[in-house]
């Protein structure tokens, strides 16, 4: 064991996820508690004042960005709502100062994009939460996006955040402490499996609440999710997946609720409202990423499922969800 503790500095933004956080740091804990002695420490830093409110109004205090280890073995960047807001030159300074000591650098949720905006993610993969893919994806094209709970790449460590935080904790526990030691980690927070790197954020057999969907639904789900600026037919996916257009339509109101031409058109516009709220793409240029040929159009119906219109939503959807005036989603138009 070595002689002094590993330690680990937490920058913070302000409306972090507190979950993530915390569920990051919580095998290290408990990796104390069960061994005797602090072979891990760490303290929470952020360039906002303390105390800091995370994304679901808690506040916890912080100490300065200044104030944060010279050299520490580990930086974990946290940061959820408009990463971009917090991304100044101070912060993207001390990251490259610490990417230059050799620190390897951590990201949880939308922490990815501070990283990638210090230039430090280049030629390396990554990963963010789900509904942030699209933009990191068009505003860092050059980067290895992947759609998985964590990834590991030559010093790089990216997370999409939410539990996916502990199993990306309890590897690093494993790598520095060993399997018994991050078993017993496990065991004690009833972690019930360690999830390997390259697993996807949505596995594709079995619902979490533990319902199985079917094959067939599944398949065409992936193709409209795979053609979102195509905007194919839907007898063009009923061939792609060897169902009627009758079948297509009884899956989808069974499992979904909707119509798979409703699904299809609604999840084209999460995408956009996306691209929307946190990138500053051309309205236009949205309009068909997402597969509308006409802008009016696109405009009518993203209104119709979020209460607002794209140019209005740019300038409100930037407020952190919990305090926006409509629901994030709507009920079938």
């Amino acid at each position: 064991m070595p002689d002094s503790p590993y330690r680990i500095a937490v920058i913070a933004t302000p409306n972090f996820n507190l979950a993530t956080t915390t569920g990051f740091l919580d095998p290290f804990r408990v990796a104390n508690y069960l061994h005797g002695s602090s072979m891990f420490r760490w303290s929470l830093h952020s360039g906002a004042a303390s105390p800091l409110s995370a994304s679901n109004g808690l506040q916890l205090s912080v100490a300065p960005l200044e104030d944060a280890p010279e050299k520490p073995d580990l930086v974990v960047v946290s940061s959820s709502w408009t990463p971009e807001a917090y991304a100044d030159d101070a912060l993207l300074a001390r990251l490259r100062r610490w990417s230059r000591a050799g620190c390897p650098l951590a990201a949880l949720d939308t922490g990815a994009f501070i990283l990638a905006r210090a230039g430090l993610l280049a030629g390396r993969r990554a990963t963010v939460h789900y509904e942030h893919i699209d933009a990191f994806a068009e505003l860092f094209p050059e980067i290895d996006l992947t759609e998985e709970l964590f990834t590991i790449d030559q010093g790089r460590l990216t997370c999409c955040g939410g539990a996916a935080s502990t199993d990306l904790a309890l590897h690093l526990l494993r790598q520095q402490q060993g399997d018994a030691l991050a078993n017993a980690a496990a065991r004690y927070i009833f972690h019930e499996r360690l999830r390997p790197e390259g697993a996807q954020q949505f596995p594709q057999s079995v619902e979490p609440l533990g319902t199985s969907t079917p094959k067939s639904l599944r398949r065409a789900i992936r193709l409209m999710e795979a053609n979102l600026e195509a905007n194919l037919s839907i007898p063009d996916i009923c061939t792609g997946v060897d169902l009627s257009q009758r079948q297509l339509e009884r899956l989808f109101r069974t499992h979904v609720g909707k119509s798979p031409q409703l699904y299809y058109r609604d999840i084209r516009l999460d995408r956009a409202r996306g691209l929307v709220t946190q990138t500053d793409m051309p309205m236009s240029e949205i309009a068909v990423a997402c597969g509308f040929t006409s802008q009016v159009h696109f405009s009518r119906v993203y209104r119709e499922r979020f209460g607002l219109p794209p140019t209005k939503d740019r300038v409100q959807g930037r407020i952190p969800f919990e305090y926006r005036a409509w629901p994030m989603h709507r009920s079938g138009a």
